[in-house]
Formats: structure tokens, sequence, C-alpha cells
């Protein structure tokens, strides 16, 4: 044995990360790692070599990749042309994992279909599921009853109006670890998109939602990336709340994430205008990724100090590095990892935000941008 030499326990500590020795005999098991040598006594023996690429395992773990991808990429020769290669081994496995994920919410739609079903229609739905056990799908009259058997539960729907809260209950996961507002909020945004899977993208910081109600209830400024999102945002509610909402790109053209983009990057009067946000606002960013950038930078620099950071914004490469920025800040926040976003979903957050304050008042006075004139 050499004095450079590490046990199974030694390489785990020195690597971090979580590692366990039952996942480095995993490893093992899988071909990610190479088997090592053994001592006269039989134990794993490991080398410096093995500390660099186990290192690189969990890296790659830990920002989402799946093991038998990162097996695929580390099988890539450094000495080969890395940049050619590596980008096509991994645009191959980008089209495989869609083609994954796209079976996967067949099956996923498929299965809404029958559990997401209220209770108007669970009638109807015991009926099919009994059926389905007993249905001979090998010829073409099986066939044909299968659909006859989604027909008869799809015209339940001319019976009643879709019951949201109550379909939606059956599909989410167990929520009753976080707070009622919590659940409201995610609920809300599930059915802003109509994809559940989107709960496991949802992150909130600790104190987002106690530091939202307090920012609220003292008629905070509200400020926003584009009037698209402005739209569609709860104004009953916030201007009962006092409230005043500002757009940053206040240009009505501006409606997409690709415009509101390319303009925040060519109109440094808006880039100003981030700075000059009054403390303890709530800022909303559903399009433009360089403006939740910008936005953690200034955070970051102490030049702008929210009470709460909305952060959702579209895109591919600059929306999920900025989300992982605003992650990594002090100030509370609420996002959507990855490339998920949008200002529907912006909006929406706020919205259930807002709604756990208030009722909605009875009265079309925002409509007249009236404030405490007594028409209400």
């Amino acid at each position: 044995m050499k004095s450079s030499d590490l046990t199974i326990k030694q390489l785990t500590h020195l690597v971090g990360g979580g590692l366990t020795p039952r996942m480095v005999r995993h490893y093992h098991q899988l071909g990610l790692l190479p088997q090592p040598v053994r001592s006269h006594s039989n134990y794993r023996l490991y080398t410096k070599k093995d500390v660099l690429r186990l290192q690189r395992i969990v890296a790659l773990k830990q920002q989402g990749f799946q093991l038998n991808h990162i097996r695929n990429i580390l099988e890539v020769e450094p000495e080969a042309d890395t940049t050619t290669n590596l980008m096509a081994q991994l645009q191959q496995q980008y089209r495989a994992v869609m083609q994954q994920i796209s079976q996967l919410r067949q099956t996923a739609s498929a299965l809404e279909g029958l559990l997401g079903r209220d209770r108007h229609c669970q009638i109807m739905q015991a009926e099919v599921l009994a059926q389905l056990k007993l249905l001979d799908v090998e010829t073409q009259a099986g066939l044909g009853g299968l659909e006859n058997l989604w027909s008869g539960l799809d015209a339940e729907i001319h019976t009643h109006s879709e019951a949201f809260s109550e379909s939606l209950q059956r599909l989410l996961p167990d929520l009753s670890h976080r707070s009622e507002i919590e659940q409201h909020l995610i609920s809300q945004l599930v059915l802003a998109c109509g994809d559940v899977s989107l709960v496991s993208f949802i992150k909130l910081s600790r104190g987002a939602i106690a530091a939202s109600r307090e920012a609220l209830s003292s008629s905070c400024q509200i400020v926003v990336d584009t009037q698209t999102v402005a739209a569609a945002l709860d104004q009953t509610r916030l201007l009962h709340l006092g409230c005043h909402i500002e757009t940053l790109i206040d240009n009505p053209h501006i409606t997409t994430a690709t415009e509101a983009e390319v303009a925040f990057w060519q109109h440094r009067e808006w880039r100003e205008k981030l700075l000059q946000v009054s403390q303890g606002c709530v800022l909303v960013v559903g399009y433009a990724p360089s403006v939740l950038v910008e936005v953690c930078e200034a955070i970051t620099n102490q030049k702008i100090q929210p009470a709460l950071v909305i952060g959702m914004p579209i895109g591919f490469s600059h929306a999920p590095a900025a989300k992982r920025q605003l992650m990594q800040q002090e100030i509370p926040f609420i996002t959507v990892a990855g490339t998920l976003g949008g200002g529907a979903l912006a909006a929406t957050a706020l919205n259930a935000l807002v709604e756990s304050l208030i009722d909605k008042p009875d009265c079309h006075c925002y409509l007249k941008n009236v404030v405490n004139s007594g028409e209400c």
C-alpha cells in the first residue's frame, strides 16, 4: 500500500458532496468508476485520479445529470476534440431525454384523465376503471371498446363546470408539510400552466411568505419587468392594499421574452430605472432573464433592497443561470428553477400572495384609477 493510497472512507471524506461508501460501490457496479486495486487485507485502495473522477461525478449529479448520462459524458476522451465530441454527445442525450419525457407525458396525461376527475364524474370513473381490467384490446373491437369507455367518461364534462381545486387535489404530491398559503400558491401556479410536475421546480426561500405579506400590507411598490406582466396582476386587490405598480420596460409594444431581453440591453434608462426602485418593494420578473441578472447584481452590490423577488423569466441559458444567482441571495425569493417560467406564472405567484391577504372587493374602482375616493 502506497502512502498516497486512500481507503474508501478517506475517499468519500475527501470528495465530499454527500458521497458515501455505498454510493462508491454502486458506481463501481455501474461502470462509472473503475474497480480499484486491493490491499493485502482486501481493502479497496484509491488514487488521486479516482478522487478527480468522483468529484466530476458528484458535480454533474448536483447539476441534475442522471448517472447513465454522466457515464456517457465521462467516456469522451480528454485527448480528443472534446468540444465537438462532447457537444454531439450532449445533443444525442438531450434528444433521448426529450423522447422519454414525451412518452412519460403521454402516460401522465392518461393517468390525469382518470385521476383528475371531480366527484361528479366518479360514478363513470369507477365504471371505466372496472371495465379497463376486463377489456380485451387484442382485437379491433377491443380497441373500439376502449374508445367508447373514454368517450363515456368525457361525456360527463357536459353536465357541470370543472371543479379545479377538487381535481387538483387528486394529482398533487403531499404538501401537508407546507403552510396553507404555500399550498395555495403552488396550486395556483400548477393551474396556471396545467403541469403538475411544476411542483418540484417551485423554490421558495425561508421567510418569503412572511416577507411578502408584510410588504404588501405596508402598501409597497410593485415593480414588474413588462406591461404584459402588469396587465395580468390582480389590480383590484393591489389597489385596495395601496400598492402602486411600476413597469421597468415601459413600452406597450414589447410583449415577448425576446423583445424584452433585447430592449433591456439596448436602453440604458431602463437599467438605471431599476436602481431607483424603493426599498422594500416587490420585484416581479416574468420575461427578461437579463432583468433578473441585473436585479441580482444590484442586490449583491447593495444598490437595491427589495422585500421579495419573484423571478420567473423564460430562457434556455440565461434564465436558469439568473435563477441560480437569485437563489444564492439573502433576499426572500420565489422562483421556478430551470427554463420554466413566464409572465403568467410570475403574475400568478403575486396574485396568490395578494389573495391570501384580502378578499376581492365587489367594485370596479380600479378601472378609473380611483384610490380612497369613497366610491367603494
